[in-house]
C-alpha cells in the first residue's frame, strides 16, 4: 500500500501535468518508458514514467486524460504495478489484452488532441495511435518539448561523463573497417546514408564505450554513416576528449549532440535508412520535412555486431572464466551462510557484487541482479528493493540471475540453489526436484543441439521445453537472447523463443559467432521458481558425410549447477555424461582461481553425478 505522502506526491505530479497539458491545448498525453534511442535501459533524465507514477519496471506506458489515467504493463509486472502505482490515480491495464491505442479509442473524448513526444516513440506506434484516434475524430499531436520536463522540477540532467575508447585489441576490428563495411552495404543497396541511433550500435561502429546508462557501457550519441565511409558523430561537447578525437580520426566529424536534428534537415534529396526499432518518429518526420527519402531498413551494424570476431569470442571466454570464479565463491559463501537464516535478497546481491569487484577489469553489472528468495523466484523479472526484500529462508529455493560488464566480455548466468538447514535434514520436495530436473534436461538438450545452416532460433525453442511439456507445464519467457561484447546484455537480432510475429528475432537464422543465452525455467506462482542459464557460442560442426553446413553450440559459462535439486532417475546416461563433462570443465577452469574452503567446496560440487 502506498504511503500517504507518496499518494499526495503522485496526485500533485498528475495535477501539474494536466495543468501543463491544458496550457498547451491538449486533452491528453502518452508517457512511455523510453529515451531518444529506444533503449532497453534508460538514464535517470528519461525516467518520466517512474517520476509520474512511481512504477519502477523496465517496460510500461501511461496515458493521461483530463478526467482519467491508465498505466499499461505486461504480465511481468502485474504484481509490481499494483504495489507501486496508486489505483486511485491510474487504472491498471494489461498488455497485450489491451493497448494505449485501443484504450484511447474507447476513452478519449470526441475530437481529442492527444500529445506525444515524437522523440520517444516509433513511427509505427504513432501511426497506430493516429488511426485509433481518427475513429473518434481525434488527432495525435507531436509536442514541442516534453510536457513532463516542464513540470519535473528536479529532473536529473543527462550524464556528462566522457566517452571512452574501446581499443582495437579488445574489439578485434578497427572502426575504419566497420565503417567501410557499412559504406559497402549502402552503395550496394543504392542508399546515401544510414541513421545509427541505437546506442550500442554507435558504440560498436566507432569502437567507443561510455558510462551514461547504468548496466550498459554506452555514451549518449547518434551517428550518420555515409556511403563514402565517413561518419558524423553527434555527442555532447563535454564528453569529447583528445583521446576520443585522435581515436576517431579525420573520417569522423564530431558535432554537438544538439545539432543532430538540424543535420537530418541537411539530408534533403538523399535516400537515408532508418531502423524502425530504434529510429523514433521524429527522425522520420524531420527527414521527410527536409525532402529526404527515409527508407525503413534494419540497422546495418546489427548483424555484424552479433557475429563476434575471434578476438571478441576469446574475450568472452576469458570474461566467463573470471566470472565463474566469482560465482563459485558466491555459491560457496551461500552454502555456508544461507542455512543460518540471516541472509536476505539485498545482502546476497551485494555479496555477489563484491566477489565480482575483485576483478580489476569489471566496469559494472550487466543488469540489476535478480536475487529472488522463495516466492520471488517465481517472478522471472523480479528486482529486489528495500520494500520487497525477503529473508532467504533455510529449507527453500533461491534463484540468482546476474552478470558483469568486463572490458573483454558481458556475462549473464542464472543458478537456482537449494538453501539447506543447519542440521542438513531439509530436502527439496519431489515436485521441486522434478521441475528442476526437467529444466536441466531442456538446458542440456539445447546445449547439445546440432542444426543445419539457416535454422532460426524459433526452431530450437522446443528442444528446451519438451520435458516440461511432457509434464503439462511451460514457462512464459523466451529461451535465449543475444548478448553483446562489453555491450548490451540483451542484443539482437538472434533469439531463441516460440515463433511469433510480435517477437523480433525468432526468424533470424543462427550463425557462427553469435552468442546467446540458454535459459529454460519453471515458475510456480507464490511458491518457487527455477531457471538454469549459461551463455553459448554458435560454432560450426564437423560431421562426416554432412550435406551442407551444420552448427552447434560451444558452452561459454562455467559454474556449478546445484546437484541437490537433481532427480537422477529422470536423467539418461547421455545427460549424466553431459553433467559430468561440464563439471569437469568447471573444475579445470575455476579451481586454479580458488584456494582454501571455496576450492574444497568446488571440488565437492564438481564430483561426478
Amino acid at each position: 500500500m502506498l504511503m500517504q505522502t507518496e499518494t499526495d506526491s503522485g496526485s500533485a505530479r498528475l495535477a501539474a501535468l494536466r495543468a501543463e497539458l491544458e496550457k498547451r491545448g491538449l486533452d491528453g498525453f502518452v508517457v512511455p518508458i523510453s529515451d531518444e534511442h529506444m533503449s532497453e535501459y534508460i538514464g535517470g533524465y528519461a525516467q518520466r514514467l517512474a517520476w509520474l507514477t512511481g512504477f519502477g519496471g523496465s517496460a510500461g506506458t501511461a496515458v493521461v486524460l483530463k478526467d482519467k489515467a491508465a498505466i499499461f504493463v505486461d504480465g511481468r509486472y502485474t504484481v509490481q504495478v499494483r504495489d507501486q502505482v496508486d489505483e486511485n490515480l491510474f487504472e491498471y491495464q494489461s498488455v497485450p489484452a489491451t493497448s494505449p491505442a485501443r484504450w484511447l479509442q474507447q476513452n478519449a473524448p470526441e475530437g481529442a488532441k492527444i500529445g506525444y513526444d515524437a522523440w520517444l516513440h516509433s513511427k509505427a506506434w504513432a501511426e497506430g495511435v493516429e488511426q485509433a484516434l481518427a475513429k473518434r475524430n481525434g488527432t495525435l499531436v507531436a509536442t514541442d518539448g516534453n510536457p513532463i520536463d516542464a513540470v519535473w522540477a528536479d529532473r536529473p540532467t543527462p550524464s556528462d561523463a566522457p566517452a571512452l575508447v574501446h581499443i582495437d585489441e579488445r574489439s578485434g576490428r578497427s572502426s575504419a573497417d566497420k565503417r567501410a563495411e557499412v559504406a559497402d552495404w549502402l552503395k550496394a543497396e543504392g542508399y546515401d546514408a544510414a541513421v545509427i541511433s541505437a546506442l550500442d550500435s554507435v558504440a560498436w561502429l566507432l569502437n567507443i564505450r561510455g558510462t551514461d546508462i547504468e548496466r550498459t557501457p554506452v555514451a549518449l550519441a547518434y551517428v550518420i554513416a555515409h556511403a563514402d565511409g565517413t561518419a558524423d558523430l553527434f555527442i555532447g561537447e563535454e564528453k569529447v576528449t583528445p583521446e576520443l578525437t585522435q581515436h576517431l580520426g579525420n573520417a569522423v566529424t564530431i558535432r554537438p549532440r544538439t545539432a543532430f536534428e538540424s543535420a537530418l534537415g541537411e539530408l534533403g534529396g538523399k535516400t537515408v535508412t532508418v531502423d524502425p526499432s530504434y529510429g523514433v518518429a521524429a527522425i522520420y518526420r524531420t527527414l521527410e520535412s527536409a525532402g529526404a527519402k527515409p527508407v525503413t531498413e534494419r540497422d546495418p551494424t546489427i548483424l555484424p555486431r552479433a557475429i563476434k570476431n575471434p578476438v571478441e569470442q576469446q574475450g568472452h571466454r576469458d570474461a566467463q572464466a573470471r566470472d565463474g570464479a566469482a560465482i563459485a565463491k558466491f555459491l560457496h559463501w551461500l552454502s555456508v551462510e544461507g542455512p543460518k537464516g540471516e541472509l536476505d535478497e539485498l545482502t546476497a546481491a551485494a555479496q555477489l557484487r563484491a566477489f565480482r569487484d575483485e576483478s580489476d577489469i569489471l566496469r559494472d553489472l550487466s543488469f540489476d541482479t535478480i536475487s529472488a528468495a522463495g516466492p520471488h523466484a517465481a517472478l522471472p523479472h523480479y528486482r529486489v528493493d528495500e520494500d520487497s526484500n525477503l529473508t532467504i529462508a533455510p529449507g527453500s529455493i533461491f534463484l540468482c540471475d546476474s552478470g558483469g560488464q568486463y572490458l573483454d566480455g558481458t556475462t549473464d548466468i542464472t543458478r537456482t540453489m537449494w538453501i539447506g538447514t543447519p542440521d542438513g535434514k531439509a530436502q527439496p520436495t519431489a515436485e521441486e526436484k522434478d521441475r528442476f530436473t526437467r529444466v536441466l534436461k531442456g538446458h542440456i538438450a539445447l546445449d547439445r543441439a546440432i542444426f543445419p545452416e539457416g535454422t532460426p532460433g524459433s526452431a530450437l525453442d522446443s528442444f528446451a521445453r519438451q520435458f516440461l511439456w511432457n509434464a503439462g507445464v511451460d514457462y512464459g519467457h523466451g529461451t535465449g537472447h543475444g548478448v553483446g561484447s562489453f555491450l548490451a546484455v540483451h542484443e539482437g537480432p538472434q533469439r531463441i523463443a516460440k515463433a511469433s510475429g510480435s517477437q523480433p528475432g525468432t526468424d533470424q537464422p543462427l550463425m557462427p559467432g553469435m552468442i546467446l543465452s540458454n535459459e529454460p525455467g519453471y515458475y510456480n506462482a507464490g511458491a518457487f521458481g527455477i531457471r538454469i542459464e549459461n551463455l553459448v557460442l554458435v560454432v560450426e560442426q564437423q560431421i562426416d558425410g554432412a550435406e551442407g553446413a551444420f552448427y552447434g553450440f560451444e558452452t561459454l559459462t562455467f559454474a556449478p549447477i546445484d546437484r541437490t535439486l537433481v532427480d537422477t532417475t529422470l536423467l539418461t546416461a547421455e545427460e549424466i555424461d553431459w553433467w559430468n563433462a561440464y563439471h569437469a570443465k568447471v573444475r579445470d577452469l575455476i579451481a586454479p582461481q580458488l584456494d582454501g574452503a571455496p576450492l574444497a567446496w568446488l571440488e565437492e560440487a564438481c564430483r561426478p553425478l
